[in-house]
């Protein structure tokens, strides 16, 4: 009777402590991680700054299309005579279609000046046409279109960088909750057996059981709290490499505390359905970043062949400008074409051999041809990635089964030692023998769960839509 009392008190008193201890303990999620990461984690911040880079490449690309103001003076006075005086300002403004259209004004005098030049004041307007080299493509086009790609390329760019990122710290948050499970085994095993060591003192000084048996519970307990001690080590060593990829907000790291504990339970957690494997490949094959980064590389690529092509063309431009009195530019603008003060020049070119042009030209179709080669080379290791880690998380899953099985088996077979042994047709040490092959057998099962979502995680990655 005074056993029973015992055995009462002491569950009592261990069952509040439990309650206090948890009262006390803050959780941190799978989610929670994630988020953290995508919001502060340094990499996360420096794709922001790399999307905002592309966005200035395309700002500094336009600049290029900027209309520009200049001004040309010269004056040339030698020995008290006057030979010329020069002032021209003049506004050109570049366009998309390689055209160039400008306006100016011109004050010439002096006593020696070109008899080609027109003196007094005078304003113009003209154009200028290339009419087969750079009248489809040109640099200031293929390098604005190229900032262009190179922009929406970024925000893949951050997915990937992202991807990667999330992979890395998703893996440290398993083993941390792997190695949180293996403690927290450890720790209730420590517990139990601290209880089967009193109660067995109890019943040997009660004269129920032999006093070897209290030498082979303390054994038992004592072998726990080694093993526990060296699971709180490692659980310890895990949050701090967890703690590598949690940040705050103001961009400082944050070492995880002692009283957080992970908030996935895998004692409760069940295995998710798994993805199909042709809806994995077909979203890989459409969404991932890497592979739709190669297509923005052979859009650039493209572009630059198209520049390319254009040194196998002529250069033949057309420069025209109306011409007249004054500085009236919008009435000179008026006057027609071809009939009174024009001034025109045709200028024509071609390298005879074009061995560069053609050099350039087959170089830039050689890169496309690469990097669709590449383009292929990485499709095939994404599909291959794929289809291992499906078959993988699909053999976890089997064996997730398996174990669970196999620690309700030895659950089983503890409750009956335990029965036998009440009955005194068992001993402490096949007690003993049991429960460390039930232990055995739920840490197997943790670990197990704990492989599962990392694989789940790197199949996910695999697929590029860990990041969303």
């Amino acid at each position: 009777m005074n056993s029973i009392k015992y055995i009462t008190l002491f569950i009592l008193l261990l069952f509040i402590s439990s309650l206090k201890a948890q009262d006390t303990l803050r959780t941190l999620s799978a989610q929670e991680v994630m988020e953290i990461v995508k919001r502060f984690h340094p990499v996360a911040k420096q794709a922001d700054i790399f999307i905002e880079k592309a966005k200035t490449e395309v700002t500094i690309a336009k600049g290029m299309f900027d209309p520009v103001l200049q001004n040309e003076m010269a004056q040339k006075t030698f020995d008290g005579n006057d030979y010329y005086y020069y002032n021209r300002p003049e506004l050109s403004i570049p366009t998309w279609f390689g055209v160039e259209v400008f306006a100016g004004l011109e004050y010439l005098s002096g006593n020696r000046t070109d008899p080609v030049e027109t003196k007094g004041e005078t304003s113009y307007f003209g154009i200028s046409i290339p009419l087969a080299k750079n009248l489809f493509m040109d640099k200031r086009r293929a390098a604005l279109q190229s900032a262009k790609i190179f922009r929406e390329a970024s925000s893949i760019e951050k997915k990937n960088m992202l991807n990667n990122l999330l992979l890395e710290a998703m893996t440290s948050y398993w083993n941390w909750v792997r190695q949180y499970q293996i403690y927290k085994i450890l720790a209730d095993a420590v517990s139990v057996n601290e209880k089967r060591v009193e109660l067995v003192k109890i019943g040997y000084e009660l004269g129920d059981r032999p006093a070897i048996d209290t030498t082979e519970a303390l054994a038992q307990l004592q072998n726990f709290e080694m093993l526990k001690s060296q699971a709180l080590l490692d659980f310890q060593n895990t949050a701090l490499e967890l703690s590598v990829y949690l940040w705050t907000a103001d961009t400082k790291p944050y070492n995880l505390p002692v009283d957080i504990i992970p908030n996935d339970d895998l004692k409760f957690l069940n295995v998710t359905a798994i993805p199909k494997l042709d809806s994995l490949l077909e979203t890989a094959m459409q969404n991932h970043p890497e592979l739709v980064i190669y297509n923005y590389k052979l859009n650039v690529l493209g572009i630059e062949k198209k520049l390319k092509f254009q040194e196998l063309l002529p250069k033949i431009n057309l420069k025209y400008n109306q011409l007249g009195k004054g500085y009236d530019v919008l009435k000179t603008a008026t006057i027609p074409l071809f009939e009174n003060n024009f001034q025109y020049g045709l200028s024509l070119g071609i390298p005879l051999r074009l061995s560069q042009g053609r050099g350039d030209y087959r170089k830039a179709k050689l890169k496309i041809t690469e990097t669709q080669l590449q383009l292929d080379q990485k499709r095939l290791e994404v599909e291959t990635k794929i289809k291992r880690y499906y078959n993988e998380l699909f053999a976890l899953k089997k064996q997730i089964a398996l174990q669970e099985l196999t620690y309700k088996n030895y659950q089983t077979l503890l409750r009956g030692e335990e029965i036998r042994y009440q009955a005194g047709e068992s001993s402490l040490f096949l007690i003993n023998a049991r429960e460390n092959k039930m232990l055995e057998a739920l840490q197997k099962l943790q670990e197990l769960k704990a492989k599962y979502y990392k694989t789940e995680i790197v199949l996910q990655w695999s697929a590029g839509i860990l990041i969303r």
